[in-house]
């Protein structure tokens, strides 16, 4: 046995005198008082009267409500609420919302897009939204198959922004469905052939992009709604337009045989001939473009990344282009849009059209090789390649910005001439033209017209002239289309360009004109 420490013997034994315990250890002394227990006063039941069975039926009625505390009012005092019972449940103001959990652009090794959010801001388990996001790159990839070698990271963007698009337009319990049913709308689209078809884009880019295009195809361009921004003579010289005959025979030297001029491409002098040497010139085919580098300014081409300071990153034959009035006079003669017929019933000219060239290098210097017109609606009206006229050799069909190869070229069965009494048809004096940087197109047309209207006009550079805007950077930016999207190999297309032009005139005529109010 353990020996006992007495803590208990200060204490006297319950049972007294009856301990049988051999070591009790509680203490047995005589002199020790004894524990006063705990008296509570018990009330005792007091017997009811009795009642008859009305008086009865009223003691046991149902107590009443706690008075109405009024919340506006402020909180009741201490004393108020002991008298109220329990305190009340204050309620909730405002409307709840859900939370919209955004994910973060990253991606895997693969290409599949990750959603990094804090869970608890996303209102459907991350896993699940993963799941589904994985599942909506995998369709975009199939729907992009053809342009995805020039635009990689273009399946990841839109599966990551179709999948947030969804999100936050379902719950919880209609997420999946939803995003089932987006990918269902993914497989009826049409394969795209490029980035700017319909089919590329998110269901709200889509939606957008059509409801953008029935405004700008239900607003008719007319001459009265492109009054305002016709260009005027004055502007039309500071710009390069001509605006007057210039002075000579006229087509008097087609071409600058054996002449000394300025090679256009890697400014070099060299003698013009029919036959040049292949590869004899070296240049950049990109433009000079400023960004930095760890702060400091830097001038690279946009072809191959390379510094200003650097060589060409390309070879081929050296070219020359002309741009005073006499030097283009003196390869084909200019003339002036012919006048308006008196009886407006039988002149076929149009209100407005759109126009756009595409241009090949010659020994004659730059010359049209195709030529484009819309009418007032987007409608192509024209659309011809053009045959050198005699004595003109071409050099170099500038394919990754014309977009014409000799295969095709050879097929050209109109001349300058040919396609200037063509386009007599469509176009007078009084026709509205509208095009980008527009002086190029007319120069190389040998046209002088006065009624014109320039997208790199009303659309400024914000460095002033003589710089302007890419009409592929206003298309993107106000039409949310992508144009000339061949990277540099495939070249452009002068309908797709002429088109793009009328677009943007109308998205301005809507945007930035002011309506025109009827006197």
């Amino acid at each position: 046995m353990f020996s006992s420490f007495g803590l208990f013997q200060s204490l006297p034994c319950p049972e007294r005198n009856n301990c049988n315990r051999p070591s009790c250890i509680f203490s047995h002394s005589l002199d020790l008082l004894s524990h006063h227990s705990l008296n509570i006063p018990v009330q005792k039941a007091q017997p009811l009267p009795q009642t008859s069975p009305s008086t009865d039926v009223g003691l046991h009625a149902r107590p009443s409500k706690r008075p109405f505390h009024d919340l506006t009012q402020g909180p009741s005092s201490s004393s108020n609420a002991s008298l109220s019972g329990p305190p009340t449940q204050r309620l909730r103001v405002g409307t709840t919302k859900k939370p919209v959990a955004v994910p973060a652009a990253s991606h895997t090794s693969t290409g599949v897009p990750i959603i990094r959010i804090n869970p608890a801001q996303s209102q459907v388990a991350i896993p699940v939204r993963q799941a589904m996001l994985k599942t909506l790159y995998e369709h975009f990839v199939v729907l992009y198959e053809t342009i995805l070698p020039l635009n990689p990271t273009l399946a990841s963007e839109h599966a990551l922004r179709q999948e947030e698009q969804v999100y936050s337009k379902s719950t919880k319990l209609t997420y999946r469905n939803a995003v089932i049913n987006s990918i269902a709308a993914l497989k009826r689209r049409l394969t795209p052939t490029s980035i700017s078809h319909p089919s590329v884009g998110t269901e709200e880019d889509l939606a957008a992009r059509a409801e953008s295009r029935k405004k700008l195809d239900d607003l008719q361009v007319t001459r009265l709604l492109l009054k305002p921004i016709v260009m005027s003579l004055e502007a039309m010289r500071t710009w390069g337009f001509i605006t007057e005959m210039p002075e000579g025979l006229g087509g008097d030297q087609p071409n600058a045989e054996d002449k000394i001029v300025q090679c256009e491409r890697c400014t070099q002098s060299y003698m013009v001939k029919t036959n040049p040497t292949a590869e004899e010139c070296q240049y950049h085919w990109g433009r000079l473009f400023t960004h930095k580098i760890n702060g400091e300014r830097m001038r690279s081409y946009s072809c191959c990344q390379k510094p200003a300071e650097e060589g060409g990153c390309t070879r081929g034959h050296h070219v020359f282009y002309e741009s005073a009035a006499e030097n283009l006079h003196s390869r084909h003669a200019f003339s002036f849009t012919r006048p308006s017929i008196a009886d407006t019933e039988t002149d076929t000219a149009l209100d407005v059209v759109a126009l756009d060239c595409e241009m090949i290098y010659t020994t004659g210097g730059m010359r049209v090789a195709r030529v484009s017109v819309v009418d007032g609606s987007g409608k192509e009206v024209f659309d011809e390649l053009v045959r050198m006229d005699d004595g003109v050799e071409v050099i170099d069909y500038n394919t990754r910005f014309s977009g014409i190869t000799r295969e095709e070229h050879v097929q050209a069965t109109l001349s300058l001439s040919s396609v200037r009494k063509s386009l007599d048809a469509f176009i007078n004096r009084d026709t509205i033209i509208i095009g980008h940087a527009l002086h190029n197109d007319l120069n190389t047309l040998r046209i002088i017209h006065h009624q014109c209207v320039d997208t790199a006009i009303i659309f400024p550079h914000r460095a002033g002239p003589p710089y302007r805007r890419s009409l592929r950077d206003l298309a993107k930016e106000h039409l949310g289309l992508t144009i000339q999207a061949g990277g540099g190999t495939s070249g452009h297309s002068s309908v797709e360009d002429s088109v793009a032009t009328l677009d943007l005139v109308r998205w301005y005529i809507l945007n930035k004109l002011k309506p025109i109010t009827k006197t």
